[in-house]
Formats: C-alpha cells, sequence, structure tokens
C-alpha cells in the first residue's frame, strides 16, 4: 500500500453541492427561449436556468452558512438538465454562461478562499458528442470509430424499438461508452483532465468510476491531474467501502454514501420510507448497538489520511432528499447533520438540505432552490449554521481520531481525540429524556465541568445546561439529556 497523498485542505472543508441548473438564475446570462418556472416541480427534460452566475450572485449566502467548498454537478455542454449527457469536453454549457462564466466564478470564490471541484463523466458521452456523431455520419469508415465499441451499422442511436448496437451506459442509446482501452480517447480525457485543472478548478468528483474498470487509466489520471495541481482533491463515486481504490495511486476518497445510509437507519428508524432503494442498496432501521460498530468499520477501512478526506455526505443528486426518506422528521435532519459535522471527513451539504428541501427520486431530489425565505426552515439553518461553525473553530473535529465509546438503550457516543486534548459527541435517538454516566477520563479538574460546545433541547433549539458532571477520581461523566438531541462537550 502506497501512503495516500491526500490534499490537507480537505480536512478542514465543508462543502456545498450545487445542481447547476437549480441553484440560482443570473440575469447576465441570456437564455435562447422559454424555460419552466423557477418554482415548478422538475421534470426529465425540462430547465430552469440556474447558471455559475447565479452561484457568483450567493456567494455571500455561501460564505455565510460557513463553505469553503463547492462540488458542481456537470457544467459542460450537453443536451440534459443534468448534463451528463456530454457533446463538448472543453466548454461550458452556454446555458450555464459559458467558459467566460466559469472564470468569473473560480475566481471570485477563490478570492474568499472557497474551492470548487468538477464532475468528471468519463466512462460515457453522449449521442452529440463529436466522435460518436461522426460515425453517425460516416459509419465503419470514420477514424474515430475505435472510440467507442460498434457492434453493427447502421447504429440504433434513435431507434427507439431496438436496443442500441453500441455499448452504452446501462443500454441507454443516448449514453455511449467511451473505449477508454484505445489510446487516442484515452489521450483525450487525460488532457481534458489536465486542461480544466489548470484552468482553476480544485479536482474532480469522478462519474461511476468502476465501469471504467482500467486501474492504469486511473493512475494516469492521478499523475496528469496533480501535476497540474499538486492539491488537486480527487473523489469517486463509489456507493460502497471500497479499499482498493484508495491506496494512494488513484483517488483521494470516494463519496460516503455508506454514511448516508446508517444515518438515516439510526436517526430515522421510527419513520424511515423504506420503500426506495438509492443505489440499488437498501436502508433498514438501525439499533446504535448496531450503528456504532458500523461507523467504526467505516473508519477503519481506510488509511486515516483518507478518512479525513471522505466526503460525507446525507444525500446527493441521485437519492431522495435526507427529509424525505426520514418520512418529513426534521430532528433526523438535525441528528444526522451533528453527526456528519463531528466525524473525520469533509461534510459535504446538497445544495437546499441545510433549509429543509425536499423531494423523492429524480428529477424531484433536484428541486430549484427556493429563495424566498418564508419558506425556509430557519431552524434548520440555524442548527446547519451553528454546527460549521463549531467544526471550523475545533482543531479536535477536524482533525483528531474517532474512538468508540458506548452503543446500549438508544445512547450512541463516540470520542473525537488528539494529543492536547478530546471532544464527546453523545446522541439520544430515543423519545424520552435520559442520564447516562460513561466511563471516561474526563480530564478534569476535581468536578469541573467539561466545556459545552453545542448543546440540543426539546427540539435540538440551542441552550445551556448546567447538568453535567465531571468525576475525575472515578473517571466518568454524567449526562442528562432531552428525548432526540445530542451533546458535544470538549473534556
Amino acid at each position: 500500500m502506497m501512503q495516500p497523498d491526500t490534499p490537507a485542505w480537505v480536512a478542514d472543508a465543508v462543502f456545498y453541492q450545487i445542481f447547476p441548473d437549480r441553484f440560482a438564475s443570473s440575469k447576465r446570462v441570456p437564455k435562447p427561449g422559454k424555460l419552466e418556472p423557477w418554482g415548478s416541480a422538475p421534470t426529465s427534460h425540462g430547465f430552469k436556468g440556474g447558471d455559475l452566475l447565479g452561484i457568483v450572485e450567493h456567494l455571500d449566502y455561501l460564505e455565510a452558512l460557513g463553505i469553503n467548498a463547492i462540488y458542481l454537478n456537470p457544467i459542460f455542454s450537453s443536451a440534459s438538465n443534468h448534463r451528463f449527457h456530454t457533446y463538448d469536453y472543453y466548454q461550458v454549457d452556454p446555458l450555464l454562461g459559458g467558459n467566460e462564466a466559469l472564470r468569473k466564478l473560480l475566481d471570485a470564490a477563490h478570492a474568499r478562499n472557497i474551492r470548487i471541484i468538477l464532475d468528471g463523466v468519463f466512462n460515457h458521452a453522449s449521442r452529440g458528442f463529436w466522435p460518436f456523431h461522426h460515425i453517425l455520419e460516416v459509419g465503419s469508415k470514420s477514424p474515430y470509430l475505435d472510440w467507442f465499441t460498434v457492434h453493427g451499422f447502421p447504429l440504433h442511436a434513435y431507434d427507439g424499438g431496438r436496443s442500441p448496437n453500441y455499448d452504452a451506459w446501462w443500454g441507454l442509446p443516448a449514453l455511449p461508452k467511451l473505449n477508454v482501452a484505445n489510446p487516442e480517447t484515452r489521450d483525450y480525457l487525460l488532457n481534458v483532465a489536465e486542461y480544466w485543472i489548470r484552468f482553476g478548478a480544485d479536482g474532480w468528483r469522478l462519474d461511476v468510476p468502476t465501469e471504467i474498470d482500467d486501474a492504469d487509466f486511473w493512475q494516469s489520471f492521478r499523475t496528469r491531474v496533480r501535476q497540474a495541481n499538486p492539491e488537486a482533491y480527487l473523489v469517486g463515486e463509489i456507493w460502497h467501502v471500497a479499499q482498493e481504490w484508495l491506496q494512494g495511486d488513484r483517488f483521494d476518497a470516494l463519496m460516503n454514501y455508506p454514511l448516508s445510509f446508517i444515518s438515516l437507519g439510526l436517526f430515522a428508524a421510527e419513520t424511515l420510507d423504506t420503500s426506495h432503494r438509492p443505489g440499488g442498496y437498501e436502508i433498514k432501521p438501525l439499533a446504535v448497538e448496531s450503528a456504532l460498530p458500523e461507523l467504526q468499520r467505516l473508519h477503519t477501512a481506510y488509511h486515516p489520511l483518507v478518512v479525513r478526506s471522505q466526503l460525507n455526505l446525507l444525500d446527493s443528486h441521485d437519492m431522495p432528499r435526507f427529509l424525505t426518506l426520514a418520512g418529513g422528521e426534521r430532528s433526523a435532519l438535525h441528528l444526522a447533520t451533528v453527526l456528519q459535522m463531528t466525524l473525520p471527513g469533509a461534510p459535504c451539504i446538497y445544495y437546499g438540505s441545510e433549509i429543509g428541501l425536499q423531494g423523492g427520486p429524480d428529477p424531484d431530489c433536484r428541486r430549484a432552490f427556493p429563495w424566498n425565505v418564508k419558506r425556509w426552515d430557519q431552524e434548520t439553518l440555524d442548527i446547519t449554521k451553528q454546527l460549521i461553525a463549531m467544526r471550523k473553530e475545533e482543531f479536535i473535529l477536524r482533525r483528531g481520531d474517532f474512538k468508540p465509546l458506548f452503543a446500549q438503550e438508544n445512547i450512541l457516543a463516540f470520542l473525537r481525540t488528539t494529543e492536547e486534548g478530546c471532544v464527546l459527541v453523545v446522541f439520544n435517538t430515543g423519545n424520552g429524556r435520559v442520564e447516562v454516566q460513561l466511563d471516561i477520563a474526563a480530564r478534569s479538574r476535581g468536578d469541573r465541568m467539561p466545556e459545552d460546545l453545542w448543546t440540543q433541547h426539546n427540539g435540538l433549539k440551542p441552550a445551556q445546561w448546567g447538568n453535567a458532571r465531571a468525576d475525575s477520581a472515578r473517571s466518568t461523566l454524567t449526562l442528562a439529556l432531552a428525548a432526540r438531541s445530542a451533546r458535544i462537550l470538549k473534556l
């Protein structure tokens, strides 16, 4: 195993994932025709008109939230609102403002010390991608034939009655699969990866990387990107624990979907909507006795530097919103956010989750951001801001080790530790008030109370409690916790 060379800044990052068509629209980006109304229900093919300058105009909002990194869903030219159907990898979609708008976004974000990573879709392109279009027009004589894997002619690219006679992602004719084994295709993609890093992007999130089953390609990808920017962040969309991808030669981290599933099962056990299978994975209610070992497994699967670099998300563009899966139970979202902000790894907020935005499976999970503040869940927003601020202030929460402590009868507790001190995080997932005594070296003199970093009570409203008692002689700490609440104490 190689020593991981993860970018140091990621452990201190709080990401915000933006689906560009749905976050914010700027009048400075002209639109060619009629768009769907901003607040209307999202559709599979409709466009709302969000763009990159709209993000620029709302950087104040993101900075006030505490965001210092942005993950953008695909932005390159595409005939789809999600832009996973790329037809030009060197041009930002004109509906988003083109390359000039990306330049302005990068400059404005970097001026605020906000980093931006792009979404790289290199497994498949679209029927409009110029090499594929060339084959459509020329057939077997096209010099771009080996950029794809074609099984016959004429291509069934638009024949809805027949399956595509070329390799396509999930058999979808709109998504021809790129032949990365072809040297020219390979060089093209590696050049694209390097180009946008040199343009100013701070890294890549890689779409469905397991479908490019070619370790040498990803090793070359990493080499090219890191030569352009030694601090570039590479995170793969892999939905399960996958040690082989994080050995120091491919990615720095993965999208931590297992953490999302643990959080849903633990904090929404009584209200969980189990009818959905995000990414094909079953989500089930989870007792604290099972949840803590699962959290420990996530933290022992990888090198500590990798664990600190994981992209810790609660939901994304590829699954129903957390709050919707939790049956609308706000306390589940609040407790999950506490967990997200107190674990090693980089928290990632899917746009709108901080104001209580809901949504079912795609396309409903991609609703337009409601900029009318009267529609915001202000309590959820306040809690999110408080937790982000606490994380950014506490070095232990960003760099400390994870140590499981206690899991029994709705109480889950763990420590974040460094040589300088530790932070205790305790959850009461139950519906009644409890008092718990933890066996822990409280590192206090006499019975001095530990520093209460963030206390929640009665629906997770901030409060200061005085009933935490430390007994250093017996190395115990007694805590009272309200129903559905969390305590965060610096010991």
